[in-house]
This record gives C-alpha cells, sequence and structure tokens, in this order.
C-alpha cells in the first residue's frame, strides 16, 4: 500500500503517528516476507493485502478501543505478531508481551522487537495453558489481545486467565460471529467475564469487514482454568460443565 493512502487510513481513523511510522511498517514488511521463507507466518505475501489485511485489520484496535497509556497488553498466539506489533509501532508506550507455541515464530518476533527499536516488549516461547500458571503471567495484564487463534470459549479459557479483574481481552474476529458469542456463554460464566460490546468494523479502502468482541472480567479466574495443554481446543467448555472440568 502506497505511503500516502496508509497514512490517510490512519487519518480517517484518527490515529496518530510520528513521521517514521511508514518506515517501521516497511522494516517489518521486508522482515516478514523474508523469513516467510523459511517459516510459516503468513499465507497473504501480496505487500498491498498485507497492509490492508494484516496491518489495518489490527489497527482496528485502536480506531474503536481506548486502550489506557502506558497499559499492560498481552498477545496470547501472537503468531507474525498480529495484532500486537502494529499497535505497538502505534503506540509505544503501552507493555507488551507476545506469546506463540511456535519457537521459529518467536524468533522472528525477538528479531522485530530488535530492528524496530521497541522498548518494554517481549516474545515469549510457550503454550496459553502453561504460561496461565504462572504467577508472574496470571492476572496480571490490563489488556489480553488475540487475532484469528480460536473459537470465542477456547479463546476465553486461553486468554482471561491473564487478564486482572475489570481488564479486557480484545478479540478480533470475522463478520459471521453471532453463533460463536452464542456458544461461549457457559464458557464466560465459568471464567468470570462477559462480552461488553461487539463492534462492527469497517477497513478503510477496502470491502473488508469483520468484528471486534470486547470481554470484560468481571472476577478471579477459578484455579481449575484454563485446563491442561489441549484441552481447551478439543473439549471447549461451551461443549462440558463444572462436573466435567479436567
Amino acid at each position: 500500500m502506497e505511503k500516502s493512502k496508509f497514512l490517510e487510513a490512519l487519518d480517517i481513523w484518527g490515529i496518530k503517528y510520528a513521521d517514521d511510522v511508514y518506515k517501521k511498517f516497511e522494516i517489518y514488511t521486508q522482515n516478514l516476507l523474508s523469513y516467510n521463507e523459511k517459516v510459516n507466518l503468513t499465507a497473504i505475501t501480496n505487500i498491498n493485502e498485507i497492509y490492508k489485511k494484516h496491518y489495518l485489520d489490527s489497527l482496528s484496535i485502536l480506531k474503536y478501543f481506548q486502550l489506557e497509556q502506558n497499559s499492560s497488553v498481552i498477545d496470547i498466539g501472537t503468531g507474525a505478531g498480529f495484532p500486537s506489533i502494529p499497535v505497538k509501532i502505534l503506540r509505544e508506550d503501552i507493555d507488551l508481551c507476545m506469546v506463540d507455541s511456535l519457537s521459529k515464530r518467536v524468533f522472528f518476533l525477538e528479531d522485530m522487537i530488535s530492528k524496530l527499536s521497541m522498548k518494554k516488549a517481549t516474545a515469549l516461547h510457550s503454550r496459553a495453558e502453561d504460561l496461565a500458571q504462572n504467577k508472574d503471567y496470571r492476572e496480571n495484564f490490563d489488556y489480553a489481545v488475540s487475532r484469528a487463534v480460536a473459537n470465542l470459549s477456547t479463546l476465553c479459557e486461553y486468554c482471561i486467565p491473564f487478564v486482572k479483574k475489570g481488564g479486557f481481552l480484545i478479540c478480533l474476529k470475522g463478520q459471521n460471529v453471532d453463533e460463536e458469542i452464542q456458544n461461549s456463554k457457559n464458557a464466560m460464566k465459568l471464567l468470570n467475564c462477559s462480552i461488553k460490546e461487539k463492534i462492527d468494523v469497517e477497513i478503510p479502502f477496502s470491502e473488508l469487514k469483520h468484528n471486534i468482541i470486547v470481554i470484560q472480567k468481571l472476577g478471579s479466574t477459578p484455579k481449575a482454568y484454563p485446563r491442561k495443554s489441549g484441552t481447551p481446543s478439543k473439549n471447549p467448555l461451551r461443549l462440558v460443565d463444572r462436573k466435567s472440568v479436567v
């Protein structure tokens, strides 16, 4: 995407940016495509589509949700750094932790932290289910963010344990999310959280549309959650009750 179009999209959304912001996205793009030849980071390799479907899609968080200044953010299943690296480029003040279960992707993330001179940013190699049992991370973040990771029930079990009481999970989802929301009610009840808002998103200069689901944590996460590695995806809470929790 041309620099003028990308910056115009940010202007349309009212997102403030520094003079070097486009240069940072160019560095990100170059390294994303280079690493992608060796590690599966993205199926989208057209640069124009990367800006629309990855960068602007991720940055919609800043248009539709107000992250508090100097807040702490954890990105679960971040992959190539979406949505957190685009958000971090625009919001240098946030304290960011990116988590992924594949070490090769984490190596890429660490390299991007260095090449983009990011402060207050870390990348961790771990499964969410394991890391959430670590007291240094459990219920220690103002926000959790996630994009294209799992169904809403599973995603809540992955992410909500990391969020402080009163904090938020911000999920980037596709257009057809109503069934997921309906199926996640049991999970949200068990995990002490609820949907605060469903936001319809339109990406400038494209026909792309998606939803942002904002979930607020209402109380502490029971110690039983998340369940052991692999269980949240194989047996989502929408399909179980309290008696079957393992």
